[in-house]
């Protein structure tokens, strides 16, 4: 019996002794998990490398960060997954005093909005039934570098997918000798980036060029000739003899060659046809009858030119007086050594005040209509060809080459290159132009026969 009661209170011993065993065991499990969590550790400069262990950043040599583990935001606080974006900058995904972090951006799909801290643009990531086709995945710190799926790059940082629209609404390639940089928001007010959005406005460009009022002695004797020739053509066709009707006819378009040669066209040269005498105003002035002005036109603000504009000369002797004329004729030849051609005007002057050989300013305004402006800050010209940089958001600037028209108001009339609603650097483009350069360089050296990298 006795022997019966030890082994009872034994067993019972055993039983306490493992369920607490168990017990025991079951909390420090719970207590143990996040414990035995992976550690994630990042850059603070660029936020999208991490790492599972201590180090240095590979880009910056940055001692690498170790990220807090917080649980997961409030019911309350949750959003529709298909608007909520992070930028990538910050990566914030905490919440303070019942409230959203102020890092998390709100986006809906293919909308770019700006984030509150850092200015930074966020483009949201289209989801669901209506996702747009991925092409392939990239590392924005290394441009032509590319995978057929997600997965780390050469330098650890998270890939990044290339949209099939994104690629389309492009409409260029990366100029070469650049690559695509990407800049922490530290660096860019270091560097005072500055942005502005490609859009449409109304141009108004002003031609200006230095005139004189006309004395043209050469251009009265060739009017006069031609007139006589028209006169004795007219008399000659009385003539019963073929050969002075055909002599006087080629006198006729011979000194109406001329007259084209120097610079007039037909429709002032017709009206020239008409007239008993050529004019005296390219000889002298006559209060009341209007007068010509000359005015060189350089070669590449010509194709903005045309007979009929509008034209005011101001004399600076006159206390910049204004006159105001008609453009009659542009010269069909271009002076080779000043690259410039001669347009013809005529002013109204009703008092006689202007004399042969004054000097006047004069100016042109041209109507471009509405058309994508570009800010004359944000064209880096190289030399050889024009380029400005894309901000795509999350710190990226993208080089392109670009082509542009006249220039107006501060801004340039946008060919081809960008389209409209996408930003551009207008300050700060020149440091962005040298690391651009520069990462197009060393990865020229890093990548043998200038070709490109692809995921395996």
């Amino acid at each position: 019996m006795r022997i019966q009661k030890k082994f009872l209170v034994l067993g019972v011993i055993v039983l306490l002794v493992a369920g607490g065993a168990v017990i025991m065991a079951g909390k420090s499990g719970m207590a143990g998990g996040p414990a035995r969590a992976r550690d994630v550790y990042y850059c603070p400069m660029h936020p999208t490398y991490t790492s599972d262990r201590p180090g240095t950043c590979p880009i910056c040599n940055m001692t690498l960060v170790k990220k807090e583990i917080t649980p997961e935001m409030p019911e309350a606080l949750q959003v529709d997954k298909h608007l909520r974006d992070i930028c990538i900058m910050h990566n914030c995904h905490k919440a303070h005093d019942g409230k959203p972090c102020p890092m998390m951006v709100l986006a809906k799909e293919g909308e770019k909005v700006t984030c509150p801290i850092c200015g930074t643009h966020v483009a949201g990531i289209p989801r669901g039934e209506n996702e747009k086709k991925i092409l392939f995945w990239t590392d924005p710190m290394v441009p032509g570098y590319k995978a057929d799926k997600p997965g780390k790059s050469p330098m650890g940082m998270d890939l990044v997918p290339v949209y099939e629209e994104e690629t389309a609404a492009q409409g260029a390639q990366t100029p070469q000798g650049y690559a695509q940089v990407m800049l922490s928001p530290q660096k860019q007010q270091l560097i005072g980036v500055k942005t502005a959005t490609v859009e449409k406005k109304k141009l108004l460009k002003t031609v200006r060029t230095v005139g004189t009022i006309a004395h043209d002695p050469e251009l009265y004797q060739a009017q006069a000739e031609y007139i006589q020739a028209i006169q004795a053509f007219e008399r000659a066709k009385q003539s019963d003899i073929p050969e002075i009707v055909e002599q006087s006819r080629r006198l006729v378009e011979s000194t109406r060659v001329r007259l084209r040669h120097m610079g007039l066209n037909d429709e002032l040269i017709s009206e020239i046809a008409a007239w008993k005498e050529a004019e005296h105003s390219l000889l002298f002035t006559t209060p009341g009858e209007p007068v010509w002005v000359y005015a060189p036109v350089y070669e590449y603000e010509l194709p903005l030119i045309r007979v009929g504009q509008e034209i005011r000369a101001e004399v600076p002797s006159l206390s910049n007086e204004t006159f105001q004329g008609t453009i009659r004729a542009v010269d069909s030849m271009v002076d080779q050594a000043t690259r410039t051609t001669r347009v013809r005007a005529q002013l109204k002057d009703p008092q006689g005040r202007l004399k042969p050989d004054m000097y006047v300013n004069v100016s042109v305004d041209v109507d471009l209509g509405e058309t994508p402006g570009i800010p004359e800050g944000a064209v880096f010209d190289t030399g050889t060809k024009k380029i400005v940089f894309v901000d795509k958001g999350q710190g990226i600037f993208e080089p392109r080459d670009i082509t542009v028209g006249a220039k107006a108001d501060g801004y340039y009339e946008l060919k081809s290159g960008v389209q409209e609603g996408e930003v551009v650097v207008t300050s700060g483009n020149f440091l962005i132009d040298s690391e651009s350069r520069l990462k197009a360089a060393l990865e020229g050296m890093s990548e043998p026969g200038g070709g490109h990298q692809h995921g395996q």
